[in-house]
């Protein structure tokens, strides 16, 4: 619960005057320092409320006014309160018409002869509570609309039973290439390829049945023209206007992956490469020193030397070969 304010600015709306009485020194009994303005009719009330200085924290009406009563009345005031918290006082006990008040925008229904000053206190501090909650309740709202269209991630809504598209933003119109109203007849499914949605249906099950806050995976989803990409997921569960939700950013990663495949394909020419070096390079090497040993042992036998040398020239002409094709796989790997 939020601090109790220090100070309050009241409005009684109360036609009897011993009854203006008992509030007030209810009111007194519990809150040190407040204003009170009172109204003895609807059509006061009505003057009070259409000021344009109207700042009451709490209202204080009474359902049986010389002029207006009832439902009307409630309705009338409810207009008229800027969103201020209505306590209705009355002396009436009816249960349905308790209820069916409160429908209405009502904050709370006392009655007269179980009042007391500390039942009044409590009702006017949770009504201010109930206010601050469904302003901030709003703001977040807003801040979640402001943050939903603005952003620069494709985003989007469905509903958790029928899989409907609830909302897009403007980036996902963009990305995808569909319009709202195109969108507003399609359902998830219709952007996955027919052969992910067994598995996609299965997912958002579980997802449902577990509880879960988030889901992450990288899925396939298909544009408008045909084109499909890869996307980054992440999700969670909202509630949406009434509806049980998921709100989604999906990040087109299609370039990303694509890149890591290059990479992946370029690293392993290189591995390729590496295997050269490491042992088909070392045969011919291994032959040209073991030759090399040889021809120094040699006495002089020209026949045997210039046997010596055909095979030294045979192993460095394959040395030679093995070289050009290790510039050339680099060459391509450096290219890609």
């Amino acid at each position: 619960m939020t601090d109790v304010k220090n100070e309050f600015n009241f409005l009684v709306i109360e036609d009897n005057p011993g009854d203006f009485v008992l509030i007030e020194e209810f009111l007194s009994e519990q809150i040190k320092i407040y204003s009170l303005e009172h109204a003895r009719n609807f059509q006061e009330a009505k003057n009070i409320l259409s000021k344009d200085d109207n700042t009451f924290d709490i209202i204080l009406l009474d359902l049986s006014l010389p002029d207006k009563t009832g439902l009307p009345l409630i309705q009338e005031i409810v207009k008229l309160s800027l969103n201020t918290p209505i306590i209705i006082l009355t002396g009436y006990a009816d249960a349905s018409f308790g209820i069916k008040s409160l429908s209405l925008g009502i904050s709370d229904y006392l009655l007269k002869d179980d009042l007391t000053s500390a039942a009044l206190y409590k009702s006017i501090v949770y009504s201010l509570e109930r206010k601050n909650v469904a302003l901030a309740l709003e703001e977040s709202e807003k801040q979640y609309s402001e943050l939903f269209h603005l952003s620069p991630q494709p985003m989007y809504v469905i509903e958790l039973w029928s899989l409907r598209f609830l909302d897009v933003n403007e980036a996902f119109l963009k990305h995808y290439g569909y319009t709202r109203e195109e969108l507003s007849e399609m359902d998830i499914r219709d952007i996955r390829p027919a052969e992910e949605i067994p598995a996609l249906e299965v997912g958002l099950l579980s997802d449902s049945m577990e509880h879960k806050n988030n889901s992450l995976g990288i899925y396939k989803h298909l544009k408008k023209n045909g084109e499909i990409i890869q996307v980054d997921i992440q999700s969670n569960f909202i509630n949406y206007k009434g509806k049980n939700a998921k709100v989604t950013i999906a990040t087109d990663v299609t370039e990303r992956l694509n890149y890591i495949k290059a990479i992946e394909a370029q690293n392993e020419k290189l591995r390729e490469i590496s295997w050269i070096q490491s042992h088909i390079i070392r045969a011919p090497l291994a032959r040209i020193l073991g030759l090399v040993q040889i021809f120094k042992d040699l006495k002089q036998d020209n026949e045997e030397k210039e046997q010596m040398l055909q095979y030294l020239l045979l192993s460095a002409n394959e040395l030679d070969e093995v070289i050009m094709n290790i510039t050339d796989l680099s060459g391509t790997a450096i290219m890609q």
